[in-house]
């Protein structure tokens, strides 16, 4: 066998270099420049709406600090710690809220960010404002804490806003709409629940604003007690697969899966079995039908299938109620009248047009085709399509 490559193997070749090229282009285009870039407020993001400057700082300020890249299931038991949720990018399931109650009931802290935060708590009752949310700005301390006393006022997005609630401390909220609280505080067993409005105080361009890096350490509170900080949310699993699948490894492997494909289809054509089409029967029942029915269109002869199907109608009929084969149209119609018990004023009309039809050269296809189906319809209603398919068989 030849080595060279034909036309079309080139072909083949050229066009799955054209489709890598065309994954590579738009991956370099569309995708983020890298982990280090990006606007969510991971520890990983030196963008202006990242968090990595914060989290720098806790390590420099030998706050025990560390980046949680597990599921909520797997929080420690004894629950001396701080959990911080900060705008997390996917909901949480029946599973992990029920963990993150009970990291709650034995004694842990939880700060949560934004409407996605929310979910995360046992009871939320948050409502978004994306208008609000659009610009910073200053909000005003609603209770006296050990936060707002650290920080009379803080800057941030107002992007939802948590209903008036009796069993939580409103902490900051709008100076001009009271009803709009934009961080509170709640108890939740031996635990304790913060929510901010969004994360803007702890984001690396929002942590310069006057107050609130008093406010996010305020939040965080004793330097002994051991920070979690979130990235299981944001796509950072520690499992190797969930890491592959969420780095740009994925699109090198569907440019390798697309070259592989590529050559298996041109080995394949050259290497292949041939298979030789299957023919068509000749003596296929549905090609005689055709047959017989084309013979009958052409010769015009649409009298000879009713004339068939009305003797072999009356040939089953007659054995079923036991009469002479010869007899006449309303002999038969009052015999099925009296015999079968089926009394239709129409059966005995079609008996008699398919009398005349069957000697009539000048039936059109179209009157023979409803006397035929007429015919099938009583042979059902009298039971005698059970008895023809049988002497088929």
């Amino acid at each position: 066998m030849s080595g060279s490559l034909t036309p079309g193997d080139r072909k083949l070749l050229l066009a799955a270099a054209a489709g890598a090229l065309l994954l590579i282009t738009l991956s370099v285009t569309l995708s983020p420049d890298g982990g280090t870039t990006t606007e969510s407020p991971t520890t990983y993001s030196a963008a202006s709406g990242g968090a990595k400057a914060i989290y720098l700082l806790l390590l420099a300020a030998r706050y025990p600090v560390t980046r949680w890249e597990q599921s909520p299931r797997d929080l420690p038991d004894d629950a001396n710690a701080t959990l911080i949720l900060a705008d997390p990018q996917a909901a949480p399931t029946i599973e992990e809220r029920s963990a993150l109650s009970r990291f709650l009931e034995r004694g842990g802290r939880v700060i949560a960010t934004g409407t996605s935060g929310a979910l995360f708590l046992p009871e939320h009752r948050v409502g978004p404002d994306p208008i609000a949310g659009m610009t910073w700005k200053r909000m005003s301390s609603l209770s006296p804490s050990f936060i707002t006393r650290a920080a009379p006022d803080i800057t941030l997005a107002p992007q939802a806003y948590w209903d008036a609630d009796v069993s939580a401390l409103p902490l900051y909220g709008d100076a001009d709409d009271a009803t709009k609280v934009r961080v509170i505080k709640a108890d939740v067993g031996r635990g304790e629940v913060i929510w901010w409005a969004s994360a803007t105080p702890l984001t690396n361009a929002g942590v310069r604003e006057p107050g609130n890096l008093e406010f996010v350490l305020a939040c965080i509170g004793d330097t002994h007690r051991p920070i979690l900080w979130d990235e299981y949310f944001h796509g950072h699993h520690r499992s190797l697969a969930a890491s592959l699948i969420d780095s740009p490894f994925k699109w090198a492997a569907l440019q390798l899966a697309l070259a592989a494909a590529a050559v298996l289809l041109t080995y394949s054509r050259r290497s292949g079995p041939i298979v030789v089409p299957a023919a068509e029967s000749r003596l296929s029942p549905l090609e005689f039908v055709r047959t017989l029915g084309s013979l009958y269109q052409r010769a015009g002869a649409a009298s000879v299938a009713v004339d068939i199907a009305y003797q072999r109608f009356r040939y089953r009929l007659t054995r079923r109620l036991g009469i002479a084969s010869a007899a006449s149209a309303d002999e038969l119609e009052r015999a099925v009248r009296g015999r079968a018990d089926f009394d239709d004023p129409a059966f005995g009309d079609l008996l008699r047009a398919c009398e005349s039809a069957r000697e009539d050269p000048r039936l059109g296809a179209a009157a023979a085709l409803t006397l035929t189906r007429s015919l099938y319809d009583y042979a059902v209603k009298l039971d005698l399509a059970r008895a023809m398919g049988k002497e088929r068989t």
